[in-house]
């Protein structure tokens, strides 16, 4: 899209990123907001000079204001910066779970509100700046042209989403990454137990070979004691593990047979 000045409200791990990436693709970084000291190293870091600012100096400022917030207060957020938006101003937000809602405030005078969600997990660093990924977009038609464009200049893949469908989309993504990380820690955790000095390095391959497959192949892609049917060996595991990991275990062997059909694992990780 055409350059622009943008403004970000809400330096975090995300915030930081798509303003360090959208300033590459040519946009202006009229400055950004940043509360605690860990994203003011962030901006300090990444952003150089870019100056820091309240959050409705910032608004006032940009042609693109981005609300990188928590979603819990996005609603908020939109709520008190609503009286320094002029009509045509663009303003998106990052949240995967919201959409246009959270933004009626601002549509309300005259803003062009676009919901704008990287699918990645940020860590707030360099490391991230040449990663690419699917943006999930939520738009009105008159704006769909600016949001693809925006996509395109953090080098995104524009995916749309219906407004209705945003929480089912964002759970999506949350069941598959954020409790991926859980289990592999806890597999990470057992392998330290019994010895293993690089747990990742025996994970790697394993883990890397069975994402690869799922996303090919999906269900047939399973492997292991439930695919197989060794009720014995599950009954093991189960007996092996500490409360907790067994308690996710449990719940994962038992939706993982429901899904192959494996009646007799099913019948033992739900009535044990």
């Amino acid at each position: 899209m055409q350059r622009s000045r943008v403004g970000v409200v809400g330096a975090g791990r995300v915030g930081v990123v798509l303003a360090t990436r959208l300033r590459a693709a040519g946009h202006e970084i009229v400055g950004v907001s940043a509360r605690s000291d860990a994203s003011r190293l962030r901006v300090a870091t990444l952003l150089g000079d870019v100056p820091v600012l309240d959050p409705a100096v910032v608004a006032a400022r940009a042609d693109v204001l981005v609300l990188a917030v928590p979603d819990d207060v996005l609603a908020d957020v939109a709520d008190d910066l609503a009286p320094h938006i002029d009509p045509g101003q663009v303003v998106l937000h990052t949240s995967g779970r919201h959409g246009l809602a959270a933004l009626a405030s601002l549509a309300a005078v005259g803003a062009r509100a676009i919901a704008f969600h990287p699918a990645m997990t940020f860590t707030g660093t360099e490391i991230d700046l040449d990663r690419s990924c699917v943006v999930g977009l939520t738009a009105g038609d008159g704006e769909r042209e600016v949001a693809e464009a925006l996509a395109a200049d953090i080098a995104g893949t524009p995916v749309w989403i219906a407004e209705a469908d945003r929480i089912t989309y964002h759970a999506a993504l949350a069941h598959g990454a954020n409790h991926l990380t859980t289990i592999v820690a806890q597999a990470m955790d057992l392998l330290r137990g019994v010895g293993a000095e690089d747990p990742a390095a025996v994970l790697r391959p394993l883990l890397h070979a069975a994402l690869d497959n799922t996303l090919a192949y999906g269900d047939a892609a399973l492997t292991g004691p439930v695919a197989r049917g060794d009720v014995a060996t599950v009954r093991a595991h189960l007996a092996a593990l500490d409360d907790d990991t067994a308690h996710a275990y449990r719940a994962l062997a038992a939706a993982t047979a429901e899904r192959v059909g494996a009646q007799t694992i099913l019948d033992e990780v739900t009535t044990s």
